[in-house]
Parts: C-alpha cells; structure tokens; sequence
C-alpha cells in the first residue's frame, strides 16, 4: 500500500493535539486541508480514525491501533534528523583514521591536536597499522582515512592529498665534523656506523633503494624497530642514524642532534591520505581533511 509519509504526519499531529484546527496551526495549513488529508488516509487504509467530540476529535480504536505504530515511526524519524543535523554540526561523531608508525610523528600529532580542540565532541580513533592493513580496511569501511606509504593506484581507493617528508642522518656532538661541510656518501657510509630501520619497512626500502642508486652496498651497525630508537641510538653517539626530518625538528633546533649534509641529496618520499572510493565522507572526517589542506599540509 502506497501511502504519503505526509498523511500520517498530519493523521500523528492531529492525534497528538486532539483537534484539527491545532494540528492546522502547528503544521501551518489550514483546517478543511487537515480534514481532507485525514479523509484521504481514511479512504486509503479503508477504515475511520478519528470520532468528533466536542472538544475535537478522538480516536477510534482502530485509529488508536494506527497511532501506535505511527507514534514510533516518527518519534523515530525525528531523532535521526536530530541525530543527522548533530553529525553534520559536528556536535556528535567519530573519526577513524589509520596510520603508519612513520606518520605518527610530531607533524601530524598536532593536526590531531587542533582537531581534537576545535571538535571536542568528536570521537578520534587512531590505529597504528601497517599500510596493507589500512588498505584493507579502507576498503571494508573499518577507517575513514588511511595514512599510507602508497603512491600507485588502486581502484578501491581515492587519494585526497599526499604528505611530503624528507629523509636525512643525523648525530650527536661526538660526530659533529660531518656537520662542518657536505659529505660524500660513499665516506659517510664506509667510515662511519650506519643505523637503520628495520628490513621490510617501507622507511628502509627507501633508503636501501637510494643506497642502491649509487652503488653501496651498506652493513648497518643497528637495524632498529622504530624512529624513536633510531633518534636516541644517535643522541648517545652511537652512529649516524638515518630518519624523518620532522621527527628530529626539535631536537635540530635545540642542537641536541645535527644533520650531515651528504653531496648526493635524498630525494623526497610522499605518504598518501586515501579514502574509500565512491564513498561519502562523514562530514567529521571531511572536516579533517579540511584541516589539513588548509594547514598546507596536503
């Protein structure tokens, strides 16, 4: 039976306030359309609704029957345009973002941070994954954005924006000569201790990569786990350790470590913001997105 959602808004209104010249009032019509509405329904489901009473109308018992299965319908209605209305306010929500140890640095924490201020009401769910995993669950719905060390294509897959980091070595004092000029890689890294990541990670693929490039075939003194190892590796003087520029931005500026400038630069590497494809965003996560391409971020 095909009935317009309109009538059993007028039949729920006027139930509600006994009378059809209220219901006319507070749905800002007038009265003989409130009747007619209620006459059309009548005729539609095949039954009478509504006695006239003195006061106005009361219901039948079949119009009470009606009533009650309407009422929750839309009381229903009207909390989930309440509850949309809030999501689009940003008064309620979640965000879900997936990440790898490598983004997780002080550059994008503070992104975190603002968002976090200026939506408090905002859920914030962080996981730290590798890529293949956040792919996966980009797909399946499980996160809204993916942080990931991906720069193909994939047909699942939208890439919103891209993050631009740079790789550098760093020491402490003890080797503080290599800071006085720009060094050649091949004396850096036959005469000095290398400290790397981990085989595997997409962090050392790259470096390996660009060792590769020039012919050097490099014997890591540590091969460490994560970025915070590799920085305090080099805080005790324990070797050159090659990381993110941006996870060392304090510490560079406080002297606390020092860059060796190498002849033969590494280029940039790029992590990209990917979103399910053909998948609207909620609007806390577009928010995110927002906030990040503002800050020149992406």
């Amino acid at each position: 039976m095909d009935i317009n959602y309109e009538l059993y808004k007028i039949f729920y209104i006027t139930a509600k306030t006994g009378s059809m010249s209220n219901a006319a009032k507070e749905l800002f019509t007038s009265q003989p359309a409130v009747s007619q509405s209620i006459k059309l329904l009548e005729s539609k489901l095949g039954g009478k609704l509504f006695h006239r009473v003195a006061q106005g109308v009361s219901l039948t018992f079949e119009g009470n029957l009606l009533f009650q299965y309407v009422e929750q319908v839309y009381e229903s209605l009207q909390a989930a345009e309440r509850k949309f209305s809030e999501l689009r306010n940003l008064t309620t929500g979640q965000l879900r973002i997936a990440v790898s140890s490598t983004a997780c640095s002080s550059f994008f924490m503070q992104y975190l941070e603002t968002y976090s201020l200026t939506y408090p009401n905002i859920e914030i769910f962080i996981k730290d994954q590798s890529t293949h995993t956040t792919m996966r669950q980009l797909e399946s719905g499980e996160v809204d954005i993916g942080i990931i060390n991906f720069n193909g294509s994939k047909d699942s897959l939208s890439i919103v924006g891209k993050i631009e980091i740079q790789d550098c070595f760093i020491v402490n004092e003890r080797y503080h000569e290599l800071c006085d000029k720009q060094v050649p890689l091949k004396n850096l890294v036959e005469n000095y201790p290398i400290i790397l990541m981990q085989k595997g990670l997409n962090t050392r693929n790259y470096i390996d990569n660009f060792f590769n490039l020039h012919d050097l075939k490099v014997l890591p003194k540590a091969e460490l786990s994560t970025m915070e190892l590799l920085i305090e590796f080099a805080k005790k003087g324990l070797g050159v350790s090659c990381v993110i520029k941006d996870f060392v931005h304090k510490e560079l500026e406080q002297q606390q470590l020092f860059e060796v400038l190498i002849q033969e630069k590494i280029p940039k590497r790029f992590l990209s913001v990917a979103v399910k494809k053909d998948f609207p965003l909620s609007s806390a996560a577009q928010k995110f997105i927002d906030l990040i391409k503002t800050s020149h971020l992406l």
